[in-house]
Formats: C-alpha cells, structure tokens, sequence
C-alpha cells in the first residue's frame, strides 16, 4: 500500500472521530422537568376505616415531565410524635388476578387473591393516589373525634425534587355496612334498620301497597366474626318467619355472588367471599357502578280485575367485615299479601 493511500485512511479515520467527539458534545443532557405548577388538590384525607379506600384524581403533574416517583416522608401523629402504625409493614389481601364475577367458587376467588406487606396508608409510586389498606382499624390507628395524622410528600424524577408539607390524615371509625346506620362522627347508631325498595307489595291486612319507608326496613346482625356466609331472612310484624319460596319468581342464583345456597321456610343462606361486592366493578350481583351489591326479591300474583301484581324488594348495599352475617327484612306494620284476589 503506497504511502499516499496509508495517509488519506489515517486521515478520514481521524476526521470522523472528531466529528462523533463534536456530536456527542453537541447532545444535550436530557433531563425531566420538575415544574412549578405541579400540585396536590386534596391535603386532608378522611378514610373510613375497615376497607380499603383509593383516593384518586388528587395530584396534577402540570407541565413536569413524567414518570414522576412518590414517596410519603415525615408521617407522624398530629402531637408529633411517631406513628409505627402507618410506618410499619403489615400483611394486607391483593388481587393479583383481576375479579370480574364469574368466578364459580370460594375457592376460584380466593386463588385470585394473595397476602402482600404494605404500609397500611400508603402513596401509590409513580400516580401519587393514596391508598388506605382494609387492615387498618381503629384498635391501634388514631381516628375521628382525634386529629389523627400528618405527613409530607416528597415528588421527584431527574430534574429535582419538591416536597409538599402538612398532609393531613383523619380516619373515621369503621363503619361495618352501607348503607350505614352509624353516624360517622360520633359512631353512634342513628336508626334501628336501613330502607329497602319497594314496589307493588300490598299488606295482607289493609290490601294497601306499602312504603319502604315506614313498613319495611332491612336489619344487619353479624352472627360472628370468622364465618363466610350471608343469610336473607324475612320476618312479621311480631319477627314470625316468612317463608323465602312465598317470593316465587326470584331469580335465587343472581341474587348475590354466593354458593351452595341452602333455602328452607325460614331463610336462605350462601357462602360468599368477602368484602361484598368484592371489588368496585359492575357484574350481574351489583349496581350499576360496581359500588354496592344488589338483592333483588319478587314475586307474582293476580290482583283485583285478574291484573297480574308483579312485586319487587331490593336492597342495595356494601358488607366491609368478613363473617357469618344476617340481613332481615322486617315488615313492620303487616305481612305482605301473597295469594291471589
């Protein structure tokens, strides 16, 4: 290879090392923004205890570059002392496989759920929700009348950091069912029973079509505490059983998602997962919205003129604690008509 030919690879070669050293030079540092304008909504947080709470739509990025990274710093107890109980790590129920109510079993529901440590409030990492775990209860966790908690937050990504000061935390106590008659300040009961819908039911005695809201309520009663059954009674003025089959056109295995349901004159009961509804996701068992479990009860007759009645009892409702529960419906005032005009 001649002399000239050497030098002039010599030379492209060191011509394009300058030109990769100029261009690497000329890159920038690509870094995210933190900006000014990046904001939390809500700074006073109010879960009720027993359940699990998301609270979202709280945090506006603004024009900061995203990912962000969350992170809840300094909790402490409003006298300003520590908080283990929002510190430490506790064994919470997940899914890890999403529940859409067409499971066919406990156990088929349960599979999809699995036991993970978390802090009971927490910061979800990169979304800035907060979560209230289920495991939280006021046994040990400050809650309303008591002022409860504060803490800070700290946002970060690349380009800096910002902390946000004097989140205020104040649970109210748990409140077992919904719709609750507990008053969620006091935790004092402020009615005997909850108030079904109704329609078209006429009383035995007066032929009249009675109201949900004076003749019939629904009680709860929690039988006991390590159970996972739900029982539907129905009950007389004088709490004498109706039998359940007088409701003879409901629709028993969409009443709630339950299993292995044993009905007789008394009661029908089903073995459930809880919480009920499961999840906050509509399926045939709930309302519209997913929020609460719906139990509809019906029946048929032939009214005056041979008109056929077709009468409805529906409850809408959320049970947080796990058990053997009972729902009673008690028709305060007179039976409902069941026979035919």
């Amino acid at each position: 290879m001649s002399n000239n030919k050497i030098l002039s690879i010599l030379t492209l070669a060191v011509l394009s090392i300058s030109v990769l050293t100029a261009c690497k030079k000329n890159i920038p540092d690509v870094r995210l923004s933190l900006s000014n304008d990046a904001q939390f909504s809500v700074k006073i947080y109010q879960p009720v205890l027993g359940r699990n709470t998301l609270f979202t739509d709280n945090f506006s990025a603004g024009t900061s570059s995203i990912p962000l990274d969350f992170k809840i710093v300094n909790m402490r107890r409003f006298t300003g002392e520590p908080a283990p109980e929002l510190t430490d790590y506790f064994p919470v129920q997940v899914w890890k496989t999403a529940y859409d109510g067409t499971e066919k079993s406990l156990a088929e529901i349960e599979a999809k759920r699995t036991i993970e440590n978390h802090q009971l409030f927490e910061i979800r990492e990169h979304s800035g929700q907060f979560v209230m775990w289920a495991k939280a209860n006021s046994s040990f966790v400050k809650a309303q009348p008591d002022s409860g908690y504060v803490f800070d937050v700290e946002v970060s990504n690349s380009g800096g950091r910002r902390y946000f000061k004097d989140f205020r935390l104040r649970p109210f106590k748990e409140r077992a069912f919904e719709p609750s008659t507990i008053n969620a300040a006091t935790g004092q009961s402020t009615a005997l029973g909850i108030t079904p819908t109704i329609s078209n039911i006429r009383g035995e005695r007066t032929g009249r079509f009675l109201s949900g809201q004076s003749d019939v309520i629904a009680l709860f009663n929690k039988k006991s505490d390590t159970g996972n059954s739900l029982t539907f009674k129905f009950v007389d003025t004088l709490f004498n059983p109706i039998d359940p089959n007088k409701f003879n056109t409901t629709q028993w295995g969409g009443l709630v998602h339950g299993f292995d349901m044993v009905k007789d004159a008394e009661k029908v009961t089903y073995k459930v997962a809880y919480p009920i509804p499961l999840v906050a996701y509509p399926t045939p068992y709930t309302t519209g919205t997913g929020q609460q479990a719906r139990s509809t009860f019906r029946y048929e007759r032939q009214g005056f003129g041979n008109v056929k009645e077709v009468a409805l009892l529906s409850l809408d409702y959320a049970i947080f604690e796990k058990g053997d529960w009972e729902i009673t419906f008690w028709f305060r005032t007179e039976r409902p008509k069941f026979t035919n005009d």
